[in-house]
């Protein structure tokens, strides 16, 4: 019966125990219930923000992946134009070598063809008539010249006499004057 009255009194300390701290197991087993509910909001919230997360880090990657394909383009557009920014300079200094070039053999025509044989004949036989033409008329007007010196000695020899006569004339006629 001992056993019994033990097994009794661990039934009624079992009970007394369950009834004291029963309110307690049940409000804790609530706090732990309430915290697995919000434990289990917070996940869903992270994971919200995990998914929300995951998505503009994928957007920003295609962002970066456009961007890098864009510097890409750029860095060979950039290449490119340098190329053909030199090989324009290079052409252009072509340009003024193959023009300085041309003047020197256009320099070099103008001369050769200065000392064209057949021209030069020509430019010679039309210079010589020319020179003839200008020596007869040379002759002429020297004779003309001459003639005309001739002519303007003689008048003014007449013009001396006459001018010598003048004053003995006047003073006839201032005489004729005095007389009348």
């Amino acid at each position: 019966m001992l056993t019994a009255k033990n097994l009794e009194r661990v039934m009624e300390l079992e009970e007394k125990l369950r009834t004291e701290y029963q309110a307690k197991l049940d409000e804790q087993a609530a706090q732990i219930e309430r915290g697995q509910q919000e434990l289990a909001e917070l996940r869903q919230q992270m994971q919200a923000t995990i998914d929300k997360q995951l998505e503009t880090i994928t957007e920003l990657s295609e962002r970066a992946t456009a961007n890098q394909n864009f510097e890409q383009l750029n860095r060979e557009l950039t290449n490119r134009s340098e190329k053909l920014q030199d090989e324009a300079t290079t052409l252009k200094k072509r340009v003024k070598a193959l023009q300085k070039d041309l003047a020197t053999e256009r320099d070099q025509v103008k001369t050769l063809t200065q000392f064209d044989p057949a021209r030069m004949k020509k430019n010679l036989d039309a210079n010589k008539k020319k020179l003839a033409e200008k020596t007869a008329a040379n002759d002429l007007l020297q004779k003309s010249l001459s003639k005309t010196k001739a002519e303007n000695a003689e008048l003014q020899r007449k013009v001396e006499e006459l001018e010598s006569k003048l004053p003995t004339t006047e003073t006839e006629e201032s005489a004729a004057e005095e007389a009348a």
